[in-house]
């Protein structure tokens, strides 16, 4: 069995649900969120993981308490996690920001995102998120399972920069739901690649794939 990392987003908040964006703001989760990480945990935990890294922020640390509960593993906390900061856009909702930074939310649609005040880019976060998840790997055994609790923009962007896929396609993996994970595989076997993405926006538990590739 190879290593396997299960990248898992908080559960639901209140500027979720208000369509604010939360970035490093640190917003709890609602009940509607604690129920969708006690949940996902119960099913997380069958996977008997190895290590609980999460962002240290409340929303993905109170997410990940419950799949520690579960398994009695301590949750590890980085920084490096934590969501992407989107700087002034922070607590505005879509339309508010518009309003409010026109020129800037422009040139954020026109692929330069460092006219926003404060505001982190998505190849940062994605470098920054990809190196903790280097340092999380050190210590994994061969067949391991490691579990990282974070956000949706810097989970998408983190897995795309671990796996090499080029700038240029990020935009091409949707968004994550509160509480979904994502799965990576490693392929030592491979010559090609030695991690693989096997699981995307997933609420069900990874199974071996029995096809003629393997």
């Amino acid at each position: 069995m190879s290593r396997q990392v299960v990248l898992w987003r908080h559960g639901r908040t209140e500027w979720n649900v208000a369509g604010r964006v939360q970035g490093q703001s640190d917003i709890p989760l609602d009940e509607v969120g604690h129920a969708q990480a006690r949940e996902a945990a119960s099913r997380l935990a069958t996977l008997k993981p190895h290590r609980i890294v999460s962002s240290d922020l409340q929303r993905a640390r109170d997410t990940a308490a419950y799949l520690g509960a579960f398994t009695g593993l301590e949750v590890e906390l980085d920084q490096r996690f934590r969501e992407l900061n989107f700087g002034a856009r922070e607590g505005l909702t879509w339309r508010e920001a518009w309003d409010q930074m026109p020129e800037g939310m422009q040139a954020w649609v026109d692929g330069d995102e460092t006219q926003i005040p404060g505001s982190e880019t998505h190849l940062e976060a994605g470098e920054r998120f990809a190196g903790g998840l280097e340092a999380a790997l050190a210590s994994l055994p061969a067949d391991g399972v490691l579990v990282v609790v974070a956000h949706g923009a810097v989970l998408r962007t983190g897995i795309c920069s671990f796996l090499g896929i080029p700038r240029a396609h990020w935009g091409t993996f949707g968004a994550l739901n509160n509480c979904a994970w994502s799965v990576i595989e490693e392929t030592p076997w491979r010559p090609d690649t030695s991690w693989r993405l096997t699981e995307w926006n997933a609420g069900t538990l990874p199974v071996p794939v029995m096809s003629d590739e393997e």
